[in-house]
């Protein structure tokens, strides 16, 4: 693709925003891109969707939205000269050919590997990523910092913000938040794009979404005497604009460049453009990928089962045997598992659009109309209703179930999107009850507890193929013995925390080999720390808890506390992730980087044993040093 690599220099850049520093070298040639006429720009074009295609079915990755922003990308990089002027995307993950275009090209090879190409935009790749913002309706908020950090500094004279946000992200209440306050400040030069492609993963939702429809069909716009919701806040609005029409929106950008003022541009494009299986596929199952036939867009191995699915083949038959059961998801009915849930009761489902909050909050008020509501979503999105659950469900002792899809490490998503932080917030909500399922038979099990439950509920289970089933060899009072039920005084008991199941089981065998005694308890309901689990630590040499969260707060830190309590002085190993953002990669390298695995676990175990045996270190009089 010799034009795009024409565009692609291996110049290595500064970070965005270095204090002091001089103004760093841009790596596009832009005097290329700026002298190209409107056929080197088709042409341009369509060997960036050749690649997007070629690349990403190989790797994986959201490929639908970004071969919808092409032509967008492009005109944003010839108005705006990147990155004096910051270009902030809404989501990030629409970002891929904006990584095209300043110089990433030949690492698309690695995208969403470990040590690889990140599939957001990401401040240590480039200084044209202002913004690593992979969690959706954020952009407005940036911009207006931006923009107003910029207008107090003078070397920023001129200068200007674009911040290309998904007509799905404008659903969200924070960018509504920053659409209001850029409103108080319209005098700040803020360019909003406003991609309008009528999709997030699922169909854009909400009013908003049928002022954008009127908006779009002409019965609301330039030629009409109302003005839209844009213009009633006292913003510029232009368009809509054809965004695949490079020359027009082009035109649309350097005129509301131009104005120095707050301006909204609505462009509109198709999601998946340019390539047959994603403009054919109605239920936008190309909006993330993984490894795919390019010619096809068929999966070149057999599909399996999902954790996802099977969450979602149980709660329809939950539904189906209890009426009260309503669901709720956050625009990703899909993505969560509820589309089989919503085409059965559609009446009893409810998509709030990119609002986890308005879901949380939402799934209150219907417990309080004596619902059973269960909120689906990723967990790593739960953070942004951390308040609703605490103080909306958790203080009203309210019967919510949360189930938290790609919990723990999910891999090639990286740092924002490993869902590592629920443990830890979530031991500190009063009355919640807190479930870890080691393998779909546990799902199922553990769902139906929930759903019953008469206060607030969590399943947790990870991205992914859902592992062979790990059967129980003992049980007491709720805990599962998966390995060593019949020894006696064991020297080790390792509890694992969901699907890190498989991985203590094998360790046991491997420190049995060597002449070590040990159980495996898988605890099912993690926290509250179960009184059954108090009962198998004693008489044990030592404990090792295993969890894909952070170490900090989670599993083994309350079973830790609980022994202290207890007046139980079993030493605690506490295996886990550390308190860091972790890179993005497969989820088994990462887990096994971290120690998560059966390798991991026997050494963690070895290590402890070690240290309890050794003698205490004789003590010396003098001063600390």
């Amino acid at each position: 693709m010799p034009v795009a690599e024409q565009l692609a220099l291996d110049a290595q850049a500064a970070r965005p925003g270095a204090d002091n520093g001089p103004e760093p070298a841009p790596v596009v040639d832009r005097t290329a891109l700026l002298a190209m006429d409107d056929g080197g720009l088709r042409d341009l074009a369509g060997e960036i969707r050749t690649l997007l295609v070629e690349r990403v079915c190989a790797t994986g990755g959201h490929l639908g939205v970004n071969l919808g922003v092409v032509e967008l990308s492009i005109a944003l990089h010839r108005v705006f000269d990147s990155p004096r002027d910051a270009i902030v995307f809404d989501t990030g993950h629409q970002a891929y050919v904006h990584k095209i275009l300043t110089g990433r090209t030949r690492e698309f090879v690695s995208l969403r590997r470990r040590r690889g190409l990140s599939g957001y935009p990401s401040r240590a790749e480039s200084v044209h990523d202002w913004v690593e913002n992979s969690h959706a309706s954020t952009s407005l908020s940036y911009a207006h910092g931006l923009a107003a950090g910029f207008g107090l500094d003078e070397r920023r004279a001129g200068g200007c913000v674009a911040a290309v946000v998904g007509d799905g992200a404008m659903t969200g209440g924070l960018a509504w938040e920053g659409l209001n306050n850029l409103a108080e400040r319209p005098e700040l030069p803020v360019v909003v794009v406003l991609n309008d492609n009528a999709r997030s993963y699922d169909p854009t939702v909400g009013g908003l979404a049928r002022h954008l429809a009127e908006q779009r069909s002409g019965r609301r716009g330039p030629g009409s005497d109302e003005p839209n919701v844009f213009q009633q806040l006292g913003l510029a609005y232009l368009g809509p604009v054809d965004g695949h029409d490079i020359a027009a929106v082009e035109a649309a950008l350097r005129e509301a460049r131009d104005l120095r003022r707050v301006v909204v541009v609505h462009a509109v494009t198709d999601k998946g453009r340019g390539w047959a299986p994603a403009e054919s596929d109605p239920a936008d199952r190309m909006h993330g990928i993984g490894v795919l036939d390019p010619e096809t867009g068929r999966p070149l191995s057999p599909p399996s089962v999902s954790w996802t699915q099977e969450f979602g083949r149980e709660i329809t038959e939950l539904g189906e045997e209890f009426a009260d059961i309503v669901c709720l998801s956050a625009a990703m009915r899909e993505p969560v598992g509820l589309a089989g849930f919503a085409e059965r009761f559609p009446g009893r489902f409810f998509d709030v659009g990119i609002a986890e909050a308005q879901a949380v909050c939402t799934a209150a008020g219907m417990a309080m109309a004596g619902r059973r509501p269960v909120v689906a979503l990723y967990a790593t999105f739960l953070s942004r209703a951390l308040d609703q659950v605490l103080m909306d469900v958790a203080l009203h002792r309210l019967p919510v179930t949360f189930v938290l899809d790609r919990a723990g490490v999910t891999g090639p998503d990286g740092a924002s999107h490993h869902g590592m932080w629920d443990l830890g917030f979530l031991a500190q909500v009063p009355g919640l009850r807190m479930a870890a399922p080691r393998d779909t038979a546990q799902l199922k099990a553990l769902l139906r507890e929930a759903v019953t439950h008469t206060g607030p509920c969590v399943v947790r289970f990870p991205k992914g193929t859902a592992g062979a089933p790990i059967p129980r060899v003992g049980h007491v009072d709720g805990v599962d013995v998966l390995h060593g039920a019949d020894a006696g005084r064991d020297d080790v008991l390792l509890l694992a925390c969901g699907p890190l199941a498989a991985g203590a089981v094998e360790a046991a065998r491997r420190l049995e080999a060597n002449g070590i005694g040990a159980m495996v308890a898988d605890p099912r309901w993690i926290l509250p720390v179960p009184e059954a689990v108090l009962e198998l630590v004693r008489n044990r040499r030592l404990v090792v808890t295993v969890e894909d969260g952070c170490r900090v707060g989670g599993f083994g830190s309350a079973l830790a506390l609980a022994c202290a309590d207890a007046g139980i002085s079993t030493p605690v190993r506490v295996l886990g992730l550390p308190r860091e953002f972790i890179e993005h990669g497969g989820r088994g390298e990462l887990l096994s980087a971290h120690g998560l695995d059966a390798t991991g676990i026997v050494r963690a175990s070895v290590d402890a044993l070690a240290d309890a045996a050794a003698p205490a270190p004789a003590r010396t009089a003098g001063r600390m040093r």
